[in-house]
């Protein structure tokens, strides 16, 4: 109830093209307050730590950095030719926010001096939404916050950050309260965490172990739980969607949640290490998965976006989606060409970051060092909560890997402007 009612405001069962071109102006105008904050003085070192009130100079000038129209096409221009950004800012899901989020909270947390007022407030909205909007920004933004207690060690940037996520978990207590019932964050997650731990080993042996005495829907599946969560949650014949003969006339999800939370603290009970060797493996799996693939796929789009569109959206939308390439099955192959491009870009990325990150300590530059390590803490926690709650998946880390280019093009030291020359 965070990003659907979101999208709706902007498609107005009118055309997805509306949305799209709004997350695309989204993530061009953080880009260009990126560009902006970095690009303000010529670099001068800080002569003392970085928890200064500017976030890396101690001048305390507000005025506004010299970036140009040009400057940021060019740089929009790089990332759309070379990594998945464009992707994600026409993909109609929540992912586009996770990288928006990691960009939101290093301006409010790094270079709040250098921002409006009215910037200041439409980045900590947007930032609520971001960590909202999925379960896995959740813990995305609780790093970035522990992020800025460590290095800015002092109390108004971690809590510039804080007070988004603060919202944002209010507003998910809030509407989980009115459309669900329940008042918690995520009242049916269990079920996601249970599939996780089934499909990497834990769980399927609490299940076992427990069985049949313990009377749980899942006993059915004991000794024969597939060893794949994507399986465990929507397989038609699998143990979650299958209507179920215990009482409940719900079936999927929903039913299971009650009993999935039973389990999974049960095994947590039984297995701490595996679990937690589980999703340091996971995790690191998910760090080396970030291609754009698997969403160009045609799969389930009729059943779903096509219905949805079939019934709430005209004529002419409905057919120029079936028309499109990914509806018809060929884009994956039409993108082909372009998509060569990403996993150079991403490794000369992540080396360009590291040692931006060198120098930028080196040089006492507190702004871009915390533009590298936000985007650096910020691909670390994604994989976590990405790999090791739900599963890896390229799609997971290919939304927010993009970041290290950026940070590799912007953090780089430059050239100090020459002094007019007061004669």
């Amino acid at each position: 109830m965070v990003y659907g009612p979101l999208l709706h405001l902007f498609h107005l069962r009118l055309s997805l093209w509306l949305p799209m071109a709004a997350q695309g102006l989204a993530l061009s105008w953080l880009l260009w307050l990126v560009q902006r904050v970095l690009d303000h003085d010529p670099l001068t070192p800080v002569r003392g730590p970085v928890s200064h009130a500017s976030g890396g100079s101690p001048s305390g000038d507000h005025a506004p950095g010299r970036v140009t129209t040009g400057s940021h096409l060019l740089l929009c221009a790089g990332l759309a030719a070379a990594t998945a950004a464009p992707w994600f800012a026409a993909f109609l899901m929540p992912d586009w926010l996770a990288p928006a989020l990691v960009l939101a909270l290093f301006l409010l947390g790094f270079a709040a001096d250098r921002l409006g007022r009215g910037e200041r407030l439409a980045l900590g909205l947007l930032a609520t939404q971001a960590a909202a909007a999925h379960l896995s920004h959740l813990p995305l933004a609780a790093a970035l916050i522990l992020l800025m207690l460590a290095v800015r060690r002092a109390w108004r940037p971690a809590l510039a950050c804080a007070l988004p996520l603060l919202a944002a978990l209010a507003l998910l207590l809030a509407t989980n309260l009115a459309v669900h019932g329940r008042f918690g964050i995520s009242p049916y997650g269990a079920v996601f965490a249970l599939a996780r731990l089934v499909a990497d080993g834990p769980a399927a042996r609490t299940i076992a172990a427990r069985c049949p005495e313990a009377g749980w829907h899942l006993c059915r599946w004991a000794g024969r739980l597939p060893g794949d969560a994507d399986v465990v949650l929507w397989a038609p014949d699998g143990p979650v969607s299958p209507p179920r003969s215990d009482g409940p006339e719900r079936f999927g999800p929903i039913a299971l949640a009650p009993e999935a939370g039973v389990i999974l603290r049960e095994t947590l009970r039984r297995e701490p290490l595996g679990v937690l060797r589980a999703a340091a493996r996971n995790t690191l799996r998910q760090l080396g998965l970030a291609r754009v693939g698997d969403t160009l796929g045609p799969e389930n789009l009729a059943g779903t976006v096509g219905r949805e569109l079939a019934l709430g959206f005209p004529p002419a939308e409905a057919a120029r989606f079936a028309a499109s390439l990914q509806a018809r099955g060929v884009l994956r192959q039409a993108s082909a060409p372009v998509l060569l491009l990403h996993p150079a870009a991403l490794l000369l990325g992540a080396a360009g970051a590291l040692l931006a990150w060198g120098w930028a300590a080196r040089a006492g530059d507190g702004r871009r060092l915390g533009l590298v390590l936000c985007v650096l803490v910020g691909i670390t926690a994604n994989a976590a909560a990405t790999g090791a709650l739900s599963g890896p998946h390229d799609r997971y880390q290919a939304r927010i890997a993009w970041l290290l280019p950026l940070a590799a093009l912007l953090a780089w030291p430059r050239r100090p402007r020459p002094t007019p020359n007061p004669a």
